[in-house]
């Protein structure tokens, strides 16, 4: 029979009753290691592990709280369980009070035990996932763990050891993929707050409406649809760290939300009335230089000293071209343990990596090593493996010079698919002419859609705050892919 269900130590000096229990743990999986004395088990705690204590609470050489008192002073990851007699049920709220997760009263049947060490048992395996997982971000965002020997990446990772143990606010500049997020997450998982989740949010995915009540919540009955209430990031991340990433793409209204938070170190919930004091490190990221969007009257200046205390740029891959066979090394090392096999790129292929100009950083050149390790059905990754931007050295642009214009606009809007859906369609009904009004109509949108009203209304204000289109006057910017 496999015991393979979790490892407990039963302290029992009936021999009889140590008797009955431990063969019905073991029928049910578990490993069971028994003694008759406190001070046999405290022994044995102080050099094995265990997940489940159940001890009497009277033996003959001491009392079961002893036991409770060296699990916690061992720091053992284990729920200790006490065993109690009629009339001791005083002393058992006291074991409880000790940090003994549970109780159980003399005589006791088959399912009660078994339901009680099946729920401490689960609890003990989740607090040791815990801490694994803990450990194991730890291990993988310490900078040691941040692939780059540039001179300027030595210089970033100065910086971060200093500011990590701080409260600044910092900002980070970098193109889209250059690793802002893991740096931020760096930071915190060098930071004393490391034990607590790193929460994320990017600021340009979410439309305004949405990404307040993501990011301060609200109560239930603040609008149309709020059920519950719903706690937001700035409340769940107290205590905490909060990435706030390409903050440039807030609107003003955002921005004078987001900086009374700062501001004050307190945020009200929407449709709240309570003030919420707030412990939150703020990490912002962006891809835009906030000092020329202030300049254009889009960034408010007083929020940008207030994120500007620490600020740092990462730079792009092509500047620190020295760092691509590291990374490269990184890459292909981490799919063959994956995929356990040991594939290597030749030096004719990293030559052609070496001389691109890689305007997608880092993320492009991880999913270019993983196309061409795919690719690859050989030990050695070549360059016919190599996608064709890579083979003829330059950056290909998938559209025509003509369309490039309006191609940015539509990427550095970020729209959802629903939203795309509905530009693409008033777009083409501003082509068809005046007779087709009547489909501009909500219902006749939504229904062809197949959306719902709150992303209609939603997707019609963003096309409109970003120019893309006026629902009441048609489209702002004239470009037309028919030209």
């Amino acid at each position: 029979m496999k015991h393979d269900k979790g490892s407990i130590l039963l302290v029992e000096d009936d021999n009889n009753q140590r008797g009955i229990i431990r063969t019905i743990l073991m029928k049910e999986g578990f490993f069971v290691e028994d003694v008759d004395l406190g001070r046999r088990a405290i022994d044995l705690l102080k050099t094995n592990s265990f997940d489940v204590v159940l001890t009497d609470l009277r033996l003959p050489d001491l009392d079961g709280t002893e036991v409770i008192k060296e699990v916690k002073a061992l720091n053992k990851i284990c729920h200790v369980i006490v065993i109690t007699a009629f009339g001791s049920i005083p002393s058992a709220i006291e074991a409880t009070k000790l940090g003994a997760f549970y109780y159980l009263e003399k005589p006791f049947e088959k399912d009660q035990l078994l339901l009680v060490i099946n729920n401490a048992m689960n609890q003990s395996k989740l607090l040791k996932d815990n801490i694994m997982l803990k450990d194991q971000l730890f291990d993988r965002f310490t900078l040691d763990n941040i692939v780059g020997a540039h001179g300027r990446m030595e210089e970033l990772f100065k910086m971060v050891r200093k500011v990590a143990p701080t409260t600044s606010t910092v900002l980070i500049y970098g193109e889209s993929g250059t690793g802002k997020e893991l740096f931020a997450k760096s930071i915190h998982y060098n930071s004393p707050r490391k034990n607590k989740p790193f929460f994320a949010i990017n600021c340009a995915a979410i439309p305004e409406t949405l990404l307040e009540s993501e990011l301060f919540g609200y109560e239930k009955g603040a609008f149309t649809g709020a059920l519950t209430r719903h706690v937001g990031l700035f409340e769940q991340a107290n205590g905490s760290s909060l990435f706030l990433d390409e903050i440039g793409d807030l609107t003003s209204s955002t921005q004078a939300k987001l900086l009374r938070a700062i501001q004050e170190r307190e945020i009200r919930r929407i449709g709240g009335k309570e003030s919420i004091k707030l412990d939150v490190r703020i990490v912002a990221a962006t891809n835009k230089r906030l000092e020329e969007e202030i300049a254009k009257g889009r960034f408010r200046e007083d929020l940008y000293y207030r994120l500007n205390v620490i600020a740092f740029s990462v730079p792009p891959l092509r500047e620190r071209a020295t760092d691509i066979p590291l990374l490269v090394d990184h890459f292909v090392r981490s799919l063959n343990e994956v995929q356990g096999k040991k594939k290597v790129l030749s030096n004719e292929a990293l030559q052609m990596l070496m001389n691109y100009s890689w305007p997608g950083n880092v993320r492009q050149l991880e999913s270019v090593i993983e196309r061409s390790y795919i690719m690859c059905e050989t030990e050695t990754m070549r360059p016919e493996h190599m996608p064709e931007e890579i083979k003829s050295g330059r950056t290909v642009n998938p559209f025509p010079d003509k369309l490039r214009s309006l191609a940015d606009e539509l990427i550095n809007a970020k729209l959802t698919a629903a939203e795309y859906r509905l530009y693409l369609y008033f777009s083409n009904l501003d082509r068809a002419g005046d007779d087709q009004l009547s489909l501009l109509e909500p219902k006749t949108v939504i229904q062809r859609l197949g959306i719902n009203r709150d992303t209609f209304f939603t997707g019609v204000a963003k096309l409109k705050t970003l120019g893309l289109y006026d629902y009441r006057y048609g489209r702002k910017k004239q470009s037309d892919f028919s030209d």
